[in-house]
This record gives structure tokens, C-alpha cells and sequence, in this order.
């Protein structure tokens, strides 16, 4: 029974972490271009942003413990750190251990951001982009239930959420062609012995 429970207690906490690993991606690109909604300010989104992300450490850590514990997988410490040395599923769990590791590392630098410096910092916060699509990986490929409809309609919904908003991204940095015209237009007519400027 207890074994049971730390299956269970592995793959939930498993499963919304990467939810809420995906919100962390998706709020974090949308900070990015300094996303804002009316009467949703920018600092709320940032303040979410570092929630959520929290939220998602600790049901990360609930996910590796559990796993740690399952006598089922007997994963170990070290496997649970070091990729590619598990005996269960080695190349599962190591894109799991991996994306952990990335996470980790911008832990630490975040924790250790005013020593680095915002530039490193920067740089080194990038690879929680790398750390998702590992997570995602792992899920499809360690769990036993990674193809079961429900858990392929979630995995589903995280992939689309993530895609839709770096469309937005995209779209969003590219500049605005189809007014052009118009803006053009308009400060022609603002500026002094232009044609179309009305006299006083």
C-alpha cells in the first residue's frame, strides 16, 4: 500500500510540476516583451511569474524524493542527480535528471544574483527553456502511463500553450509593417512646409 502511495505521490506531483513548469515558461516569455493586460500591471506579472515558479520547485522536489523512495524504481540519490545512472529506464530518467540539473542551475544563479550580475544571471536563467522540453521528454518516456489518453491530452495541452505563446513572441517582435503607411502620412502633415499640412 505505502508503495502505492509513493507511485502515486511520484508521478502527481511529477505531472504538475510540469504544468506548472509550463506556466513558468509561458509567464516568463511573455515578461520578456513586457506583457501586459489592462489592469493586469507588469509587476504582477513578474511577482506571478517567480510564484509559480516556486510553486513548481517544490512539486519538483515532492517528485524526486517520492521517486527516491519508491523501492519499485530504487532510483538512489546519485541517479537522481547524475544522468545515465539509473538501472530503471536510464535514458528516461536521465532526461528527467538533466532538466533538473537545469533548474538547479538557475536556482543558484538566482539566489546568487547580485554576486554574478544581471548579464550572467541572464545568461544562465536561459536554460530553464532547455529544462522544459527535457521535462517533457521524461514524462513521455519514464512514466507507465505516459500514453494513456489523459496523460497524452495534458502533455498535449502543455505543448500548445507554450507554442501559442512563442507565436505571440514572434509575432510580437516583429515590426508593425501594416500601419506604416499611416504613421508616415501622419507626420507629414505634422511637420512645417510639408504638402497636406493645413495654414493657420
Amino acid at each position: 500500500m505505502s508503495d502505492q502511495i509513493l507511485w502515486f505521490a511520484s508521478r502527481g506531483s511529477g505531472i504538475v510540476s510540469l504544468v506548472l513548469s509550463t506556466a513558468v515558461v509561458c509567464l516568463g516569455i511573455l515578461t520578456v516583451v513586457r506583457w501586459q493586460r489592462p489592469g493586469w500591471p507588469r509587476f504582477l506579472t513578474v511577482a506571478l511569474h517567480r510564484r509559480v515558479a516556486l510553486l513548481s520547485i517544490v512539486f519538483l522536489a515532492i517528485h524526486i524524493v517520492t521517486a527516491i523512495l519508491d523501492p519499485y524504481t530504487s532510483l538512489g540519490v546519485l541517479a537522481a542527480l547524475v544522468p545515465l545512472a539509473s538501472s530503471y529506464r536510464p535514458v528516461a530518467v536521465a532526461l528527467g535528471v538533466i532538466s533538473v540539473d537545469l533548474t538547479l542551475a538557475v536556482i543558484v544563479s538566482s539566489l546568487l544574483r547580485e554576486r554574478i550580475g544581471h548579464r550572467v544571471w541572464r545568461a544562465v536563467h536561459w536554460l530553464a527553456y532547455g529544462a522544459w522540453p527535457m521535462a517533457l521528454l521524461h514524462g513521455l518516456t519514464a512514466g507507465t502511463d505516459a500514453f494513456a489518453p489523459w496523460m497524452l491530452a495534458i502533455e498535449g495541452a502543455c505543448v500548445l500553450a507554450v507554442g501559442a505563446v512563442l507565436v505571440w513572441r514572434v509575432d510580437a517582435g516583429r515590426p508593425r509593417r501594416a500601419g506604416l503607411s499611416s504613421v508616415v502620412a501622419a507626420a507629414s502633415i505634422l511637420q512645417p512646409g510639408r504638402p497636406g499640412r493645413e495654414p493657420r
